[in-house]
């Protein structure tokens, strides 16, 4: 497993860079529009972490900006822990079995999301892309029972 990057919502991106990179001092390492979703992601890293970043995009902090406004209160501006495992589905059993609800299954051999006892929410990615779908992820709904 390795740790990959925290989500924070922010309501103003230049705001949120200029605090984050000007004033903070991280570095954007790259930036995802999408246009279909109405959001962009800018991926930061702290200086001693830069060239990891840039070659593995991890440890990062990762801006979410909304395009649509939308006020973020009781701590919905925190997004989640990411993390990369060898083998989602491997993964997501062994939580299962230990009696963690899957959230969000791996459905697409690629991303799964779980909470802590806590309720945070962490992304679980596939190393390396996407795994081919297996049953019984693939038919699963989305509060890990099948």
């Amino acid at each position: 497993m390795r740790y990959l990057h925290t989500m924070v919502r922010v309501k103003d991106l230049d705001q949120a860079l200029h605090f984050y990179c000007t004033l903070f001092g991280l570095q954007e390492i790259r930036r995802i529009e999408n246009e279909k979703g109405r959001f962009t992601l800018v991926f930061l890293a702290a200086p001693g972490d830069l060239e990891r970043a840039k070659a593995e995009a991890s440890p990062c902090l990762e801006l979410t900006y909304n395009w649509d406004p939308e006020d973020y209160t009781g701590g919905r501006n925190f997004g989640h822990l990411a993390y990369e495992v060898d083998d989602i589905y491997a993964f997501c059993k062994q939580l299962m079995d230990n009696g963690v609800t899957i959230n969000r299954p791996p459905r697409d051999g690629h991303m799964a999301f779980v909470r802590s006892p806590d309720g945070i929410s962490i992304e679980i990615l596939q190393k390396g892309g996407h795994l081919p779908a297996e049953e019984p992820w693939a038919s699963m709904s989305n509060t890990g029972t099948w």
